[in-house]
């Protein structure tokens, strides 16, 4: 064992010991992290900024000293004078390793820009918004009637409007006189129409007729990536949607890193709760530029996130959540003013967080809920929103069921040798003929497969740069169809297989996906490490999905849904080879895309929906996943692919899966291309 520094890059998840002394941007380059540098290490372009973290990281395992990087030098001071760098920046050119350290790639950093895929779905929502305008004609002052600008603005909107009781913050008392006389007593007014904590109330007044109109956010708010939909609150068009990595992630791939950061560091929620606000501002500038408008027309925002997300970002510690009973702080929907939240937004803007289910079943699940009304529905549907941590509902009429279930980030890309997240040059599509056993692939930014005419040229500008994570599920998959990989997870030998493409890797055998080596591109292999990564996410997910079957009393669904950017790429036959989800038609298994994002969408133009959504969580039956003694039983069996008891009729009518066992202590013979009986 390297008695070397342990150097671990988020978000990619790549590590490797270097010696003291080995300057980052070097040693991100030998691990293949995605670290930009234009100027040759000169401190010049400053493209490599990076941010190291400090503290105790228990799932990493290490300790980070105040002094794991060198000293701030002469250059990155140069830098910082001239052009600024953002506090907690350093160099990656400059810096160089002293002992243990995790540094962050932060987005702009990245040569290969992620792929935010939380795109706005395509719904009809009943337009019923919180903040609207009103154009009224106001009485002018008159020295026989002493009353205040104020108290005959509210009379107006009163009687040409029936807006009795209005209040106006302080704001709009500093600008209205002189909007009411620039307008000649003729002026536009933005009112928000109240809810249970807010009056209502005048936000903002416009001299004349405004022919503009106000804005608002949805925002899904991520464990991995953050999602923005600027909505306009008159028509509801989505006039511009962004997105960025969660700056969190370098705190903690997953949600009970983080919980256990800010256990074990006395600052660590404050410091998790700054950089996820920090990181929403720069989101809002980004989608305002975008669409060319005033971040200060941006009234009203809703957020929808899991609980650990959600305490962090009001800024409270999630200690709670990190141990049984998993207590909330609340689980009531939340409406505050933006500046109460440090977001830069229109002065009096509103917030609203939808409310949480129980437990780790937070807002983000009641947006789906909310989407997608399975409490509405006359079959009995399983929805799953796929990400770092899967929320899980299962229902119809009847009764609905929610758990979630930390599959972790390998879905991602992230912990798999050859993984990145979801950007131009990511395999994102594998086949594998059954006769040759050779793979062929498609790349994010091209719809050309590798072994047709111009797919060099397609991908000549992102190159192939890794795989994501609709790439690594369909690999193993199709490795699984292929007899590559055995039921229990085993990558066979290529005289188990027949396959050119396996090779010894260490003590087990990976599979050559793609090698770049000869023009210095990256060689892009699958290992047992990985299977083994893919396993452990894809059988917490069926197992929460089984447990939620189990407690209704069923063993099949009538249809499935994948909620969440991921899941909108998965591709339902290769998700249900993997095991991922329970055996169904596939026909029956469909795409909702960034459902919850869609469920942030309906409460921000609907505010009748936001009271739905507020009785329909008290109705949803909680099921924890952490007590349940079956959960564990399921997951030991879901961890073979596609499972070691479950049957799977269907996809048994659809595909022959190999009965092959590589665990054999050599390869030999046929004895791994025995193919399974069909009765």
């Amino acid at each position: 064992m390297s008695n070397d520094p342990l150097v671990i890059f988020t978000p990619s998840g790549k590590r490797g010991n270097f010696p003291v002394g080995t300057p980052v941007l070097t040693a991100a380059r030998q691990l293949g992290v995605d670290l930009d540098s234009v100027c040759g290490g000169r401190g010049i372009c400053s493209k490599c900024q990076i941010t190291p973290s400090y503290g105790e990281f228990s799932k990493h395992g290490v300790s980070v000293a105040d002094t794991a990087l060198s000293e701030w030098n002469s250059v990155e001071q140069r830098y910082d004078d001239k052009r600024g760098l953002k506090k907690g920046r350093r160099l990656g050119c400059q810096a160089t390793i002293q002992s243990d350290i995790v540094i962050d790639v932060p987005a702009e950093s990245q040569v290969h820009k992620q792929v935010v895929r939380k795109r706005a779905e395509a719904r009809d929502i009943v337009m019923n918004p919180s903040t609207k305008l009103y154009y009224v004609e106001v009485t002018e002052p008159d020295m026989h009637d002493p009353s205040g600008d104020l108290e005959r603005l509210t009379a107006a909107l009163t009687r040409d409007w029936d807006l009795p009781h209005l209040e106006a913050d302080l704001t709009v008392l500093k600008t209205l006189q002189s909007a009411l006389r620039k307008g000649e007593w003729k002026v536009t007014v933005a009112v928000h129409s109240g809810d249970a904590v807010f009056s209502p109330r005048i936000i903002h007044v416009w001299p004349g007729f405004y022919e503009g109109t106000l804005y608002g956010l949805a925002v899904d708010l991520g464990s991995t990536t953050i999602a923005a939909h600027l909505c306009d609150l008159q028509s509801g068009e989505v006039v511009a949607s962004s997105g960025i990595m969660n700056p969190q992630i370098r705190f903690g791939e997953d949600l009970m890193s983080r919980v256990s950061y800010g256990m074990m560091n006395p600052t660590g929620a404050d410091e998790m709760t700054l950089a996820v606000r920090e990181g929403l501002n720069a989101l809002f500038v980004q989608i305002a530029a975008e669409a060319e408008i005033d971040r200060g027309l941006i009234v009203d925002a809703v957020f929808v996130c899991n609980p650990v997300m959600h305490h962090l970002f009001l800024g409270i510690d999630p200690y709670e959540l990190g141990q049984a009973p998993f207590a909330l702080a609340t689980s009531e929907a939340i409406s505050l003013r933006a500046s109460e939240l440090d977001l830069n937004l229109h002065p009096a803007s509103r917030v609203y967080l939808l409310p949480c289910i129980a437990g780790h079943v937070g807002a983000d699940a009641a947006a789906v809920a909310l989407s997608e009304a399975p409490d509405k529905s006359e079959d009995l549907v399983l929805i799953v929103d796929v990400g770092t941590n899967a929320e899980i509902l299962l229902g119809n009429k009847e009764k609905v069921l929610a758990c979630s279930s930390p599959t972790g980030p390998a879905f991602e890309g992230a912990q798999i040798s050859s993984g990145q997240r979801a950007a131009p040059g990511a395999i994102e599509h594998v086949e594998i003929d059954p006769v040759t056993k050779l793979p062929r692939f498609q790349v994010i930014g091209s719809d050309i497969w590798s072994d047709e005419e111009g797919f060099d040229a397609a991908i000549a500008g992102s190159g192939i740069t890794g795989i994501c994570g609709s790439g690594i599920i369909e690999v193993v998959a199709e490795m699984r169809m292929a007899g590559i990989v055995d039921g229990p997870g085993l990558i066979g030998s290529a005289e188990q297989t027949g396959s050119p493409n396996c090779f010894q890797d260490g003590r087990t055998n990976s599979y050559l996906l793609y090698d770049g080596t000869a023009n210095d591109g990256p060689k892009i292999t699958v290992t047992n490490t990985d299977i083994r990564q893919i396993q452990m996410a894809k059988a917490a997910l069926y197992s929460g999905a089984r447990l939620l079957m189990d407690k209704f009393g069923v063993d099949k669904v009538d249809r499935v849904v994948l909620a969440g950017a991921f899941g909108a790429h998965i591709s339902p036959k290769h998700a249900m080879v993997l095991g991922m989800i329970p055996d169904a038609p596939l026909n029956k298994v469909t795409s909702a895309g960034n459902a919850a994002g869609t469920g942030a969408r309906i409460a921000l133009l609907n505010t009748d929906a936001r009271r739905e959504i507020e009785q329909t969580v008290h109705r949803i039956h909680k099921i924890e996943t952490a007590i349940e003694p079956r959960f564990q039983e399921h997951f030991v069996n879901a961890s073979n692919i596609p499972n070691a008891v479950e049957p799977f009729p269907i996809l048994k009518s659809i595909v022959t899966l190999p009965d092959v066992n590589h665990n054999t202590g050599g390869g030999g013979g046929d004895g791994g291309r025995r193919r399974r009986r069909t009765r």
